[in-house]
């Protein structure tokens, strides 16, 4: 009859019950919110009552009867639960859809998987399999000069602060990659046309380009994407990247500029650099400071180092008027997070700064995997509401093709046999190509963001065939049917 131990209760199933399941520390913040608004005397008050509703149409009884309990669990519809009540974002239905896509397309690649022994070369096998990789990186080669370049191993004499240093390495590390990857595709290039022997060396790194899968000796020198193609593509984005950036660390202006944190090898080392810097020109020990966010202007705190930062996109709300919103149920899944200076500051000063910002991961892929930093961003004052709805940051994907910005409703047109998909998408012109009208292509042509009328096969980087047949066209503004014939690159 006394009163209830809800720490004990919150321990319990935080550290005992969930603390050996749950690896992820967002994910543990997102149970501890769950605990303190389902377990405390407003919502079980027992003998003196409840005074908070479960939800909106469910009050727990007054006693301990189990059958109580029982027939409301036997009283729930059966209807699905809305999303809200689990603190989901309304547009949390396209998350899903783009997960289970996601799933989908791995199963394929799966499927896809040869059975050729790599321990027996054969040379009309490994030529089928690997020849569009091999092309791929031809041609991602065709503009730049990176497998050409001869760069030497950055010299540390204390003349470059310690981001100058760090872009300087992370520029001499990617070529490095580049050149590494070219020497080992050329090398296999010559295996299957029969000019080279196989060696260990290239059997190894062949056995997972076969499975469509990125060699463990290139993810050693950078972890990237698995998919070894979406690999090729994300080392030559960043290595040109970099290679632009070189240029501002000659002429010192490095701070003047804007950084695509999509655009490194090591984002979380740039940080690392920036936080060094800062506490060599502010003379405070490194421990002490923390990351600091600005969206109207650069973050000044006495002689702090801060610098703009780009390249990432939200997921689970809204970003609006300089602060996180709701997401309606039309909006899009993932949207473009906007540019904003960050800056390493004192630890007294940033907590007098967090009153209504909530501490967002960052990780480094929409798989939400690995977590480059926390920004603080501007929120309500309930920051449970943005804990349960699973908001989140990440970085750019730039190994991607297809980038999906917003949708819209999408309409059949029975006569001319063709699906008219109202999307906006972006496209790398130099790995797709589409079929568009040539009145519309003169508008665009300074534009990535269009619309596309697309006709019965069409052609990303895989080729759909659209089943009209098996279509639902009543339903066909909320879910596309496509048969189940693909043909891949």
């Amino acid at each position: 009859g006394g009163e209830i131990q809800w720490d004990y209760i919150y321990g319990l199933f935080d550290q005992a019950v969930y603390g050996g399941r749950v690896d992820n520390p967002v994910d543990t913040d997102v149970l501890q919110s769950y605990l303190m608004q389902y377990f405390n005397s407003s919502i079980i008050g027992g003998s003196r009552g409840s005074k908070h509703k479960l939800t909106s149409n469910i009050n727990l009884p007054n006693s301990s009867n189990f059958n109580e309990y029982k027939k409301i669990c036997e009283d729930l519809h059966d209807d699905q639960d809305p999303p809200s009540l689990f603190g989901l974002p309304a547009n949390i239905e396209r998350s899903a859809q783009r997960m289970n896509s996601a799933q989908i397309i791995n199963s394929l690649k799966i499927l896809q998987r040869t059975d050729v022994e790599v321990d027996k070369f054969d040379k009309e096998k490994w030529s089928a399999l690997l020849t569009p990789l091999l092309n791929l990186w031809k041609k991602l080669n065709q503009d730049t000069d990176l497998i050409k370049l001869r760069v030497q191993p950055p010299i540390e004499d204390g003349s470059l602060s310690p981001i100058q240093s760090f872009l300087q390495l992370e520029r001499y590390n990617g070529i490095q990659l580049v050149q590494t990857i070219h020497e080992n595709l050329a090398s296999l290039s010559k295996v299957i046309r029969g000019i080279s022997l196989i060696t260990n060396e290239i059997q190894e790194y062949t056995k997972d380009l076969l499975q469509n899968e990125t060699p463990q000796t290139w993810q050693d020198r950078w972890e990237g994407p698995t998919d070894s193609m979406q690999y090729l593509r994300a080392v030559i984005s960043k290595g040109k990247a970099m290679q632009q950036i070189a240029t501002s660390i000659k002429d010192r202006d490095i701070f003047s500029q804007t950084i695509n944190l999509s655009d490194l090898f090591r984002p979380d080392t740039f940080l690392n650099a920036l936080r060094q810097q800062t506490a060599r020109e502010t003379k405070q020990p490194m421990d002490t400071l923390i990351l600091n966010t600005s969206w109207s202007g650069e973050v000044k705190h006495g002689k702090n180092v801060s610098i703009k930062i780009s390249g990432l996109q939200l997921e689970g709300c809204s970003f609006d008027n300089g602060r996180l919103s709701e997401s309606a149920p039309d909006s899009p899944s993932v949207t473009a997070f906007p540019s904003c200076y960050i800056a390493w500051i004192p630890r007294d000063v940033g907590q007098q700064e967090t009153r209504e910002t909530i501490s967002l991961p960052v990780y480094f892929s929409a798989t939400r995997d690995k977590i480059v930093t926390r920004l603080n961003v501007p929120c309500s004052s309930d920051k449970d509401k943005w804990l349960q709805c699973g908001a989140a940051l990440f970085l750019k994907n730039i190994g991607s093709q297809l980038l999906f910005v917003c949708t819209k409703s999408s309409t059949v047109d029975m006569d001319s046999n063709s699906l008219e998909v109202n999307k906006r998408y972006r496209f790398d012109k130099k790995d797709t190509t589409t079929s568009i009208d040539s009145n519309e292509s003169n508008d665009h042509d300074n534009n990535d963001d269009y619309l596309l009328l697309m006709d019965k096969r069409y052609r990303f980087d895989k080729r759909y065939r659209y089943d009209k047949k098996r279509s639902n066209f009543d339903g066909i503004n909320k879910r596309y049917r496509f048969d189940k014939r693909y043909r891949f690159d």
